[in-house]
């Protein structure tokens, strides 16, 4: 059973769909530390003027210092949701698939914690790409303890997860040794992805899945793992 750990974000680029796509299980890491100028909070579109960050406003003092978890984090203020609705539908009103009403309820109502917020909207939309075998849990609802490889091994181990999928990033962190001696198998994923028709270009490989949804519809799967992304021992 192959398992993939990783910190909630906001509307993620498609390589965050690829990992879900290839996982049994894919665990939101929300009960670890708020990581600030991450991607818990914000992402990029395409405009005509390039791209853009959309940004869900968080308290600016204290997260990191205080070591606040993620799923801690409420959002400040309740401009926001209404704002990225309409910088969305102003920046893709003229793509092929933009579906207006499915991003308005997407923002209509979202709920009082930022995890909360970004993991019903992930799942949402791995739904719309038809990823409907991938269960989905949220690690503060597990046991595991420790810190780093220690407790990401905890989960697996509470999962009987047999393989752990990790994006090349945390290289830097992972102790693979650990892995060995727990009898789980640490495989890597190498993100390369063909280009898509963009409103604006240049073509901009990093922005949110949303880009790909609007611009190739029911074919964004094929530009996702239909030929492309590749798994390394």
């Amino acid at each position: 059973m192959r398992c993939v750990i990783l910190q909630p974000s906001y509307i993620p680029w498609r390589g965050y769909f690829d990992l879900i796509h290839r996982a049994d299980v894919f665990v939101f890491y929300d009960d670890v530390q708020y990581d600030k100028n991450g991607w818990r909070n914000r992402n990029r579109i395409k405009t005509e003027r390039g791209a853009a960050w959309l940004t869900i406003p968080v308290p600016q003092r204290g997260i990191v210092s205080a070591k606040i978890p993620i799923n801690a984090i409420a959002p400040v203020g309740n401009a926001w949701p209404r704002e990225h609705f309409e910088a969305i539908r102003r920046s893709y009103a003229a793509a092929p698939y933009f579906d207006e009403d499915w991003i308005r309820d997407l923002y209509a109502d979202p709920p009082r914690l930022l995890a909360d917020f970004t993991i019903a909207t992930t799942i949402e939309i791995a739904a719309r790409l038809g990823l409907q075998k991938t269960r989905f849990v949220r690690s503060s609802q597990l046991h595991a303890t420790g810190t780093k490889t220690e407790r990401l091994i905890g989960i697996l181990r509470e999962l009987g997860a047999t393989h752990y999928l990790s994006g090349p990033a945390a290289r830097d962190y992972i102790e693979p040794q650990q892995f060995d001696d727990a009898g789980i198998a640490l495989e890597w994923m190498t993100y390369d992805y063909p280009e898509y028709p963009q409103l604006h270009p240049p073509f901009d490989p990093f922005v949110s899945v949303l880009d790909l949804i609007f611009m190739t519809g029911p074919g964004a799967p094929r530009y996702i793992w239909g030929d492309a992304g590749t798994l390394s021992p």
